[in-house]
């Protein structure tokens, strides 16, 4: 069984290739909204194209499974319109399955008035609730990463279990402009990001690297911060910092941004054990969410018979490494 994402937008057709259904797609939308003048323009130049290749080059991604959308300085480009960005997510979501990764990151300005929190797009924006109504019912793993500084609001609406989202700020006070996706864009990039050495990148490992690099940039220049990164990926909506306590990250730890190994795509069996295990290690974070509304005992009981079960599985892999 094979799939294709076909996108129609006005002079363009993007054939994406077929895949197995069975096999992880990786997808990324890249969107820059209104740019807000030259200064902003060129800066967002920058990080589109320094993650759309670091995306290809360094993590394996289809290139033609990563859509670009840019600012209203851009000629020939895909405009970063609300009528593109609907166009992408009905694509993605004719297409995209519960094992692929959709990363939605958004580059630019946002505003938000004490009630609605806007994304600025090329023409009329798009509201938090708005973006929500597109990610809601979409199959796929997703990763949604608001760099502006209007995001924070961003967090609650968008909010959902095993759903990670990331803004820039961590306050509706926080209104100047960003850092954070300087620094996000530089931590997809540098091979020191994967933390704990394990060969690959877990967008966990992206964050922690990217709210860091934000906090020693103020630190360095003697500037208090004006911005605090949240992530939330437990449905609360409330989110924590990096370094912080909190039950926000365990989805987030187990999705690599990284293609399968070379050993692992080529051995279908050793293949469909990993696939195993991380719907187990899945489960067990739905699982520790629950935790206060089960009977303890049936909680334990869960959990340890989801933990034999990981164990065996995670042996089995050992075994065919």
């Amino acid at each position: 069984m094979t799939r294709a994402w076909i996108t129609v937008l006005p002079m363009t057709v993007l054939l994406l290739l077929a895949q197995a259904a069975s096999a992880e797609t990786r997808f990324a939308l890249i969107v820059s909204g209104a740019s807000g003048g030259e200064k902003y323009a060129e800066q967002m130049k920058q990080w589109r194209a320094t993650l759309q290749s670091t995306l290809v080059d360094r993590y394996g991604f289809d290139a033609t499974h990563v859509r670009v959308l840019t600012d209203e300085s851009v000629s020939g480009g895909t405009t970063g319109s609300a009528a593109n960005v609907k166009a992408a997510f009905s694509e993605i979501r004719k297409v995209a399955t519960k094992d692929d990764l959709l990363l939605v990151v958004l580059f630019g300005h946002g505003t938000f008035d004490g009630d609605v929190a806007k994304f600025n797009l090329v023409g009329p924006d798009m509201t938090a609730v708005e973006w929500n109504q597109l990610l809601t019912g979409l199959p796929a793993r997703l990763v949604f990463v608001n760099t502006t500084e209007a995001s924070f609001p961003f967090l609650d609406t968008l909010k959902a279990k095993g759903r990670v989202v990331i803004t820039a700020t961590n306050s509706a006070a926080q209104k100047y402009a960003t850092v954070f996706p300087e620094y996000f864009v530089k931590a997809l990039s540098e091979a020191s990001t994967d933390l704990d050495k394990n060969g690959r990148t877990s967008v966990l490992e992206v964050f922690e690297a990217a709210s860091l690099a934000v906090k020693q940039h103020y630190e360095q220049r003697g500037q208090l911060s004006t911005e605090r990164a949240l992530i939330d990926d437990n449905g609360d909506g409330q989110g924590r910092e990096q370094g912080a306590e909190g039950a926000d990250g365990g989805f987030a730890r187990l999705w690599s941004l990284d293609a399968e190994p070379a050993a692992v795509a080529g051995n279908p069996e050793l293949a469909g054990l990993i696939r195993q295990q991380r719907t187990l290690e899945a489960q067990a974070e739905e699982l520790k969410l629950q935790k206060g509304d089960m009977p303890p005992a049936e909680w334990q009981a869960a959990y340890e018979k989801l933990m034999l079960e990981l164990a065996r599985v995670s042996q089995e892999i050992r075994k065919k490494s």
